[in-house]
């Protein structure tokens, strides 16, 4: 009975704490290493980066920071394609019906 009374009480709340950040730590690490990989191998890397940093977020500040400038630079990426889309829909002179200046010249 002696070694249950030992074993419960190193399991306190710091210990527990500890315990978490340590997974957290190597988990989240080791995703955003296997992001990094990706950026060189095929598969999604612009995918699992985020997710590493999401998991590194729950336990660190940096992550947090990191996390935030890689949404604002997917937010970027994501408006500038709908709006380079929209401008060349807008400025394709065949479904405008316009002719090259060439021709009428």
């Amino acid at each position: 009975m002696n070694w249950i009374k030992r074993v419960l009480s190193l399991w306190n709340v710091e210990n527990i704490k500890i315990v978490r950040r340590i997974i957290v730590s190597v988990v989240g690490a080791t995703v955003l290493l296997i992001g990094i990989a990706l950026l060189v191998l095929p598969g999604p890397a612009f995918i699992v980066i985020p997710i590493g940093l999401a998991i590194l977020a729950t336990e660190y500040a940096w992550a947090r920071h990191w996390l935030r400038k890689v949404r604002r630079i997917a937010d970027g990426v994501i408006s500038g394609r709908s709006a380079t889309y929209q401008n060349r829909k807008m400025r394709n002179p065949v479904r405008n019906g316009e002719t090259h200046r060439a021709e009428q010249d």
